[in-house]
């Protein structure tokens, strides 16, 4: 029998889901970003920077550094393990994901392929070009990677070279791992993350389900089949086989799921303080992760995150669960003083004193983590003089 909940109580125990806020009692966030990306089991990552910062804001006290040093030790990697976009996963994971969503993946690729002039018989070629180019443990980042390819005769100009690496890592070939030159480097998955696991179909979708929803639970079977793309009929088989793993609330009529018993939280507890406010990145899990995402920002709201519904993901302001505003910044480089960000907040409406002065302590958390110093307008006062925090 589900257990009857509002959307208040889903909001909540998302936040606790996300690492975002604590249960009762228990400190918010997780210990480093492997933890955080085990969690979420897949953090959306074209934009390395965007993504590093939604596994900081996740784990207090984690800086920038910590991330690429992640990286760096292959305990998480960037692959395409989901919508054909580049996403922080666990290295051990990357496999048993890819043998279930690579077919399809490739599949809704096919046609750009086809325009790009890339055949069977060319990837083939790549993928022969690539062991040569990175077996015995060698790593190139994208450019000496494509001229290798341009050496073995394989064309990689415009978005060939793109399609090119994403077809070699959906089939399981390479990743993206370490850094090499302060770039990300491409090696060969087998050589870089070896302790693979491996799953029996049934069994990999019922992981996929559960850990999903161990890191955005509550959510709808729909919110999952977006999430991964995979098939409705293989979302129905994913919880026929998580059995009784999984929990069911209603909420207004619909059935949500999340992992039976969390210790992350039940609905009759209660966060130790109030959610603070959040200064996401673009792009972030809490509000890309779900198919439904009206619990998050209203309708009328939503083209205000993403401008012309164009596909770019602002960064979020959010605020009790909702979001409540987006934010920009932008990066100064001088030779006398280095970098600089500066940050403009574009709220919804009018912030209370207590939003705004959260919003402060989330970017002072963000200037923290990136380790630079950050500049901010208050949102309530546009006409007021921007801050320093260092």
């Amino acid at each position: 029998m589900p257990t009857r909940a509002s959307r208040s109580d889903v909001l909540r125990l998302r936040l606790v889901s996300h690492g975002l806020s604590g249960p009762a009692g228990e400190a918010s966030g997780l210990d480093g970003p492997l933890a955080v990306v085990e969690r979420m089991l897949a953090v959306q990552a074209q934009d390395l920077p965007a993504a590093s910062w939604a596994l900081g804001v996740r784990s207090p006290g984690t800086v920038a550094a910590d991330v690429l040093s992640a990286l760096d030790a292959g305990s998480i990697v960037r692959s395409y393990p989901m919508r054909g976009t580049l996403h922080l996963v666990p290295a051990t994971d990357v496999r048993w994901m890819l043998d279930l969503t690579a077919t399809k993946v490739l599949a809704s690729m096919a046609t750009r392929q086809r325009q790009l002039g890339l055949d069977d018989t060319i990837i083939a070629a790549a993928a022969e070009a690539a062991t040569g180019l990175l077996s015995g443990g060698r790593r190139l980042s994208r450019t000496p990677f494509l001229a290798g390819l341009r050496s073995a005769g394989i064309n990689p100009d415009g978005q060939r070279g793109y399609h090119l690496i994403a077809a070699l890592a959906l089939a399981g070939l390479v990743v993206w791992g370490p850094n090499q030159d302060g770039q990300p480097a491409l090696a060969l998955l087998d050589e870089w993350a070896p302790a693979q696991r491996r799953l029996d179909r049934s069994e990999g979708l019922a992981e996929f389900l559960v850990r999903y929803l161990d890191g955005h639970g509550p959510a709808t079977l729909r919110d999952f089949a977006a999430w991964t793309q995979l098939t409705v009929a293989d979302a129905r088989v994913a919880l026929a086989e998580a059995g009784d793993r999984l929990e069911e609330l209603e909420v207004d009529g619909e059935t949500l799921l999340l992992p039976a018993a969390t210790e992350r939280g039940t609905l009759g507890s209660r966060p130790a303080q109030r959610t603070p406010v959040l200064a996401l990145p673009g792009f972030d899990e809490y509000l890309l992760g779900y198919r439904d995402r009206s619990y998050v920002v209203d309708d009328a709201d939503f083209p205000r995150v993403v401008p012309g519904l164009n596909g770019i993901f602002l960064p979020l302001i959010v605020a009790d669960g909702r979001v409540i505003g987006t934010w920009r910044k932008e990066t100064t480089r001088t030779r006398a003083a280095g970098p600089t960000v500066a940050v403009e907040a574009a709220p919804f409406g009018t912030l209370t004193a207590r939003r705004t002065t959260g919003f402060a302590r989330a970017i002072r958390d963000y200037s923290a983590f990136t380790g630079l110093p950050t500049t901010i307008t208050p949102p309530t006062a546009p006409s007021a003089r921007a801050g320093t925090i260092s």
